[in-house]
């Protein structure tokens, strides 16, 4: 059997353990995009806290149908995870890569990390260690639900690293792995710059405001407004003020002053590293610097046009779907 199978239509390949038999495009294109909200328990000493999982796919599931591909979400340190993957924006397009990968016979998931959206709080920062744990907590479930242990993983910024030190705490659990404005050691990035001037700040506070002018600067901090659509950053503010204007410090202070946290040499996926061409929270020298050190020759390196450190709210963001097609897609190589 063929380690990875295409999509007819769709130009998205999988690995044969994460999909037998999906809907075509033209099956998705009849359907209705199904959706379904779940709970997971993440336990430490402090006691537990309950984590927020939101799944969406062509159709609910069925007893007896053949499993679809699975690709799991991990959001970043200023959003939860609707408004990072599911986002509403009235009147200007579809903003939902849950939307884009359900359509393309996907089944998706995203969870809130701990202490964000609509997930319980431990009290701590939820860094990048917390985030590892809370993946680890939300596999079950994923399990229970799609009788799959494996999905592929995407992330973008901070949610990239989570991802990367999730793919090297538990390869057995990641497909493939995408990496979206990540980054490495910082060196040289304006952004980790201006965090690392917030290091005693952050270490001394477990959560930072986060309002909307907070929300609104992230569309603009790399000096490139023009690339959204200012209708976007209104739609983030409406779905999260709801939750409060404080989030957790953790993921801050690791990409400030604790990096690099993932060892390119641990992760073991096959992996597509994605960057906005004015992303300011990494350079192409950081990046590159990871990605010649991963181990498996099966990986790409991509840098998307016009885009800045959130191409996927951006107004190019079909680049990102394209790229993240065709990684997902590519053929199985032929062994020497």
């Amino acid at each position: 059997m063929p380690r990875r199978t295409v999509l007819k239509g769709a130009g998205l390949g999988v690995d044969a353990g994460l999909l037998t038999g999906v809907v075509t495009l033209a099956a998705a294109a009849a359907e209705n995009i199904w959706s379904a909200e779940y709970w997971a328990k993440k336990s430490d000493k402090k006691g537990d806290v309950k984590l927020n999982l939101w799944r969406k796919r062509i159709g609910a599931p069925a007893a007896g149908e053949a499993p679809r591909p699975l690709i799991f979400l991990v959001h970043g340190s200023s959003n939860s995870a609707r408004s990072s993957y599911d986002l509403n924006v009235p009147g200007k397009g579809d903003y939902s890569l849950m939307n884009v990968l359900a359509r393309s016979g996907y089944d998706v998931w995203t969870m809130d990390h701990d202490g964000y959206g609509y997930s319980g709080s431990s009290g701590n920062n939820s860094d990048i260690a917390s985030g590892v744990e809370d993946l680890k907590a939300a596999m079950p479930v994923v399990l229970k639900e799609t009788g799959q242990a494996k999905a592929h993983f995407y992330g973008t910024s901070s949610g990239g690293i989570r991802a990367a030190a999730y793919a090297q705490a538990s390869p057995e659990r990641v497909g493939r792995l995408i990496l979206c404005a990540f980054t490495y050691k910082g060196n040289g990035a304006a952004e980790i710059e201006r965090r690392r001037k917030r290091i005693d700040e952050l270490r001394t506070n477990n959560r930072r405001k986060r309002d909307a002018t907070t929300i609104r600067s992230i569309f603009t901090h790399n000096g490139h407004p023009d690339l959204y659509d200012p209708a976007v950053p209104e739609a983030i503010i409406a779905a999260e003020m709801k939750f409060g204007d404080q989030i957790p410090t953790g993921t801050y202070l690791d990409m400030a002053a604790n990096l690099p946290i993932v060892d390119p040499k641990k992760v073991l996926s096959p992996v597509l590293m994605l960057r906005g061409e004015f992303d300011g929270n990494s350079t192409n020298d950081d990046l590159l610097d990871f990605y010649r050190q991963l181990p498996n020759g099966d990986r790409q390196f991509v840098i998307l046009p016009q885009c800045a450190h959130s191409p996927g709210y951006g107004k190019n963001r079909q680049l990102l779907y394209y790229a993240m097609h065709n990684f997902l897609g590519a053929p199985a190589p032929t062994a020497a």
